[in-house]
């Protein structure tokens, strides 16, 4: 990546810390999960609205550092609309990219590309996955719960 491309990737990243997307509540999610760095104390709680197998709105909150925030956004705008089987392979392959398994090129991550320097940051990889996990947790305690039979 040359020096234009990391620099339109940093603003990218500062544009969504200073103006998170989706950031808020749900009147009624069907979805949520919360989660948490204790190492630097970042917090994000996710809520989603899922409808047939889709993520049909989805918003986060919480306080964290800038790339947390930046990639909570992002995650946001990524996975609204998507079906629950995309949104795993999506977190999946960004997750893979920021812990060296896989290489940005092959992970086809669109905007979340901007993200892929953090991989050089072992220290800010959490930071980044946070608002992934707590999506992640959300989806599957829904399906367990929705999966568990009632006696």
């Amino acid at each position: 990546m040359n020096n234009v491309e990391s620099d339109l990737y940093q603003d990218l990243v500062l544009e969504h810390k200073r103006t998170p997307r989706n950031f808020g509540h749900l009147t009624h999610p069907t979805h949520h999960a919360q989660g948490t760095n204790p190492q630097c104390g970042d917090q994000v709680s996710v809520e989603l609205q899922v409808q047939d197998g889709t993520v049909q709105d989805i918003r986060f909150s919480g306080q964290g550092c800038a790339i947390c925030m930046a990639s909570s956004s992002m995650m946001t705008e990524a996975v609204k609309g998507r079906d629950l089987n995309a949104v795993r392979n999506l977190q999946q392959h960004f997750r893979a990219v920021l812990t060296g398994e896989q290489t940005p090129d092959e992970a086809r991550l669109g905007k979340l590309m901007s993200l892929a320097g953090v991989r050089r940051y072992p220290s800010r990889i959490k930071c980044a996955l946070l608002g992934w996990h707590a999506l992640m947790h959300a989806i599957a305690e829904h399906t367990a719960s929705a999966n568990t039979p009632v006696r």
